[in-house]
């Protein structure tokens, strides 16, 4: 059964940072694409950041390019978020989500395949 399991969100001011970190178990994790998505209350779920399946290639949302960084450790079978500089409206829920596809839409959550349960994350200004 594979498991997503998101943690490292909390309360921090504007201007700080937070490293998300998302575990996974039950894939090979070393073959999946990974992204992470965020959903601010009553807002839809966006896309934030995605790493390729050794690293390589990363994308960002423009919203958070240069203040967050994906990253991934294929050993621990873990995937990263480091965010700066955080704002009021980088507060919301952070998913990370996992495909076995080729992922023609990095942005679009019909790509991927598991999420894990989010973490909540709060900017206070």
């Amino acid at each position: 059964q594979v498991q997503l399991v998101e943690s490292g969100g909390g309360l921090v001011q504007a201007g700080g940072s937070l490293r998300l970190s998302c575990a996974a178990s039950g894939l090979t994790f070393s073959t999946y694409f990974m992204s992470w998505f965020r959903q601010a209350p009553g807002k839809e779920r966006e896309f934030v950041a995605a790493i390729s399946w050794s690293g390589i290639s990363t994308y960002y949302a423009d919203s958070v390019k240069v203040r967050f960084t994906i990253s991934r450790d294929n050993t621990k079978n873990t995937v990263y978020l480091q965010m700066f500089s955080l704002q009021p409206e980088d507060t919301a829920v952070y998913y990370c989500a996992a495909s076995s596809r080729v992922v023609a839409d990095k942005t679009a959550l019909r790509e991927y395949n598991h999420w894990g349960q989010g973490t909540p994350v709060t900017v206070s200004s």
